[in-house]
């Protein structure tokens, strides 16, 4: 950063942006710094702390929402690159009062352990059954490596998706 973003005072200049988009269905308009995450603005600016900050590095997919209906970490997403843009969390996968079939999924093969990883474990396996990614364990786990679990229930993970894409059931709303 050369002198010429520096303030006055030796901070950082803010570039402000507002950016339009729907969240969970609904209009959002944001007006935050260029630089904000994703992920920063859905849970700072508009309080949707479904989605989680893990490593804030991309590596643990546990801040993976649906852009667009594809998946993306929203940890390396800028708020501004998704202007005009639907953005799912894991708060607008259901109904409100409702579950998706993946939420009972891994409820009924106690997928969560912990569960601080499980947002984002819900949304790649949506994703991957709306990608066709799906039809074997041997997929499923391929195509789940991006949401690293490190608490070893990563089989339990993989019976609740192979369930789910078996019912042809993956009726997410994106």
């Amino acid at each position: 950063m050369g002198a010429d973003n520096l303030t006055k005072a030796g901070a950082p200049e803010v570039f402000d942006h507002t950016t339009k988009l729907t969240v969970n269905g609904l209009p959002s308009v944001l007006s935050v710094d260029t630089r904000v995450t994703l992920l920063d603005a859905l849970r700072d600016h508009l309080g949707l702390v479904g989605t989680k900050k893990g490593c804030d590095q991309g590596a643990c997919g546990a801040c993976t929402v649906h852009v667009n209906g594809k998946r993306v970490l929203s940890c390396l997403t800028l708020a501004a690159q998704c202007e005009g843009y639907a953005v799912t969390t894991i708060e607008g996968l259901a109904p409100p009062g409702g579950t998706h079939p993946m939420q009972d999924a891994f409820v009924a093969h106690d997928g969560f352990q912990c569960g601080f990883c499980t947002p984002g474990q819900i949304m790649s396996a949506v994703a991957l059954i709306n990608e066709g990614r799906a039809g074997t364990d041997e997929e499923i786990r391929e195509f789940m490596s991006g949401n690293l679990c490190r608490c070893g229930a990563y089989p339990n993970m993989v019976a609740a998706i192979h369930e789910v894409a078996s019912a042809g059931s993956s009726d997410a709303v994106v």
